[in-house]
């Protein structure tokens, strides 16, 4: 999971726009649900585009998936969609706000075309939202289960299977071997 410019600031920068929780309360919850599906969440922020690019590549080859606000660096940062679109893996963008109802220059995300998904405007209940889509993403393309088009996309290397438990049909999340999900 990745944390673009300024979401350290969460809960004390604009909580009209972006809440009071701060990232840490996002990241906890999302960590959670992802304990709810059998899988394991590794968290980084920078203010750095440069340095954002360098966790993304660091991610291929040990990263199942990528889930990324990048804040206003979904808006101009090419070398982030580059980095997105040389890694292996679904990659769900997350939004607190709906930049769609804001300024003119928000509506455009560089990031969406090399994404699986992008979930706005729910506030930190995104976070959530794109580890279950994730979860959803990994059991649909499973050995065991049915035949399914490709989500949005998605790519991934071969998996190893964790049960999901909270799935009550008993499908697997597959993740690659020794692989988590950023």
């Amino acid at each position: 999971m990745l944390s673009g410019p300024n979401l350290d600031l969460l809960g004390d920068r604009q909580p009209e726009i972006y809440g009071r929780e701060a990232l840490a309360d996002h990241i906890r919850q999302a960590v959670d649900e992802a304990a709810r599906h059998g899988m394991v969440i590794e968290h980084h922020q920078s203010n750095h585009e440069g340095e954002l690019v360098e966790l993304v590549h660091a991610a291929r080859h040990r990263a199942a998936g990528i889930v990324v606000n990048p804040g206003a660096l979904s808006h101009y940062s090419w070398a982030l969609h580059d980095a997105l679109a040389a890694f292996d893996g679904p990659v769900v963008e997350v939004h607190l706000s709906n930049p769609a109802s804001r300024e003119p220059w928000r509506h455009t995300s560089v990031v969406a075309p090399v994404a699986s998904g992008t979930i706005a405007g729910f506030g930190g209940l995104g976070y959530r939202l794109a580890v279950h889509a994730l979860a959803g993403i990994f059991a649909a393309s499973a050995p065991s289960a049915p035949s399914a088009p490709s989500a949005g996309g998605a790519r991934r290397g071969e998996p190893t299977e964790y049960p999901d438990a909270g799935n009550p049909a008993g499908n697997q999340v597959d993740m690659p071997e020794g692989k988590v999900f950023q």
